[in-house]
């Protein structure tokens, strides 16, 4: 091993191989009595320079990899499951239970999570109009919740990304999606292979479109509509048939 000496440092000589994997049983003369393991490729030596005076040897620090926080070594204890939102509902429902509305939430934009549901529109309380569903969301932005039971006594619907308006082209975002209680949940959201969300007249509503198919439309009296599977969802038919007569409809303002 090198040291000083009162010249010049001379360049220690590096151990070899078998040293290096041999304990070492000679007392250490820096910091104590106890001899210090030396461990095979696992070292980098540093020359002590405390004291110039006296000659000091080498000493080996382990050099221990480094593991990430919280990643290895460290127990970690689960969160409890959160429970499940209930939104408040300003309206009382006709079609949607306390259970079915909580299965709809983790499906929404988390935009909208912590939003009350403000009922604009239903056919119980205004009749049957497309125009007059129009009407009730004209000085409004926010999304919306259309919600339809049919004669079968299937519900079904679609959440709309901003509120449904007559337009002259398609409108709407890749938040917008279909779903259907058959009797289970099942959410159809956008594929991406089209932008057909929604567009609305005074005697037509579509929602998903493609090769002339669309997902739900409804016609201007809201007496009957119909669904297709479609491009823009990739849905199943909402309804136990294409065509279907319209029970009670519902559209509620997540706002």
């Amino acid at each position: 091993m090198g040291v000083f000496s009162t010249g010049h440092w001379q360049a220690p000589a590096f151990p070899s191989p078998r040293q290096l994997s041999a304990v070492s049983t000679a007392p250490c003369t820096c910091c104590s009595t106890r001899p210090h393991t030396m461990k095979a490729l696992r070292g980098r030596y540093t020359l002590l320079t405390d004291c110039l005076e006296e000659a000091q040897p080498l000493q080996c620090v382990e050099t221990a990899e480094q593991e990430e926080p919280g990643l290895a070594g460290v127990g970690v204890t689960a969160s409890p499951p959160e429970e499940p939102y209930q939104p408040v509902l300003n309206g009382e429902s006709n079609i949607l239970c306390a259970g079915q509305v909580q299965q709809l939430v983790p499906h929404l934009p988390p935009r909208v999570t912590g939003y009350p549901w403000n009922l604009l529109y239903c056919t119980a309380r205004d009749g049957f109009s497309l125009k007059s569903m129009y009407r009730s969301m004209n000085k409004l932005s926010s999304p919306v919740l259309l919600v339809i039971r049919d004669t079968d006594r299937q519900m079904f619907g679609a959440f709309s990304s901003t509120t449904i308006r007559l337009s002259s082209c398609f409108y709407g975002t890749g938040e917008t999606f279909l779903f259907s209680f058959s009797p289970e949940l099942k959410v159809f959201k956008w594929t991406g292979s089209n932008t057909f969300f929604m567009k609305g007249d005074a005697d037509l509503l579509v929602i998903g479109g493609g090769s002339g198919k669309f997902g739900l439309w409804l016609d201007g009296d809201m007496y009957r509509g119909g669904s297709h599977r479609c491009e823009t969802f990739d849905n199943e038919i909402l309804s136990p048939q294409e065509q279907f007569f319209i029970q009670d409809l519902e559209v509620w303002a997540l706002t």
